[in-house]
């Protein structure tokens, strides 16, 4: 096997494949995405050139500093929420001393594998603002105030971040259960013998080697806020009004209920580089501290 990895020719021959596959379905892609964009085009005629017209319109509007707005609010709820439990719930069926383990780890990831209309269907029911199971229970401790949860013009984007948050908890916790198993047990045992409890074991050891884990969870949950589609058509439309509007939803409307797909694809192309300078961030963001760390190690300055 070495001496494939050292050689350049075996080393193009087996990335070739996958590089071509790559280029034809998706940077092809990509590039059609901006090429179109310059263009007034309906999808079957034949398409107008008008310079960045597509990407004034868009800029100007109102919708659109919305639509980022409610992006990075539906990034950063799915991140925090999903990072946070799924590390405490991922930790805990890890420890040997849990009881129900196998039980745990199915029914946490139980949620992942239902239809996303079915967990829609289910939330708007729970929240529906008349007849909704989290209304009665409010209504069942004493609490007077009826909210309207997907009806709220500041409130309906964190509920669907929550209903995303909510079903895709279970991939992330998946995640990490499996970078835990990979942890060496002897960095346990070390850290057993040097008298240090469990909580501090999982705080100086689990989290620190989890670091590409992390890195890989941070990209999937932060790039699947930002475009954000699939609870919002369901369960609200985009509503009320452009309230939860995201870039995903003003390209599908531009695009497939309006017929602009032009005005669509200059959206999409401004997600595209939004969810590009995402990964860029976060490649600088762990290598740097990983470059911080070794040259610590190497007795260098930090």
């Amino acid at each position: 096997m070495k001496r494939y990895l050292s050689n350049p020719l075996a080393i193009i021959l087996f990335i070739t494949p996958t590089l071509g596959l790559f280029t034809i379905f998706v940077f092809s892609s990509i590039l059609k995405v901006f090429y179109y964009s310059f263009f007034d085009w309906n999808g079957v005629g034949t398409a107008v050139f008008t310079g960045v017209e597509n990407y004034s319109k868009l800029f100007s509007s109102s919708t659109f500093a919305t639509a980022n707005a409610n992006g990075f609010k539906f990034a950063l709820v799915i991140t925090v929420y999903q990072l946070f439990f799924a590390s405490i719930f991922a930790i805990a069926v890890s420890d040997r001393w849990m009881p129900f383990r196998k039980f745990f780890r199915t029914a946490y990831f139980i949620p992942v594998v239902l239809s996303v209309t079915v967990v829609c269907q289910l939330w708007t029911s729970i929240l529906d603002a008349d007849n909704g199971l989290l209304n009665a229970l409010l209504r069942a401790v004493g609490s007077d105030s009826r909210q309207n949860w997907l009806g709220s013009r500041y409130g309906a984007i964190y509920a669907l971040a929550f209903v995303n948050a909510w079903q895709w908890m279970g991939y992330q916790f998946a995640l990490i259960v499996a970078g835990i198993k990979s942890i060496s047990t002897e960095y346990y045992e070390a850290a057993e013998i040097d008298g240090a409890s469990a909580t501090r074991a999982h705080w100086h050891v689990t989290i620190p080697l989890l670091k590409e884990t992390y890195f890989f969870c941070l990209l999937v949950s932060v790039t699947g806020g930002i475009k954000a589609f699939t609870e919002i058509q369901i369960m609200t439309g985009g509503g009320p009004g452009t309230a939860t509007h995201t870039l995903t939803y003003i390209m599908y409307r531009a695009a497939f209920v309006s017929h602009r797909y032009g005005y669509g694809l200059a959206a999409a192309a401004v997600l595209v580089l939004e969810c590009l300078a995402v990964i860029l961030l976060l490649n600088y963001l762990f290598r740097d501290r990983e470059a911080k760390q070794l040259r610590r190690l190497a007795g260098g300055k930090p």
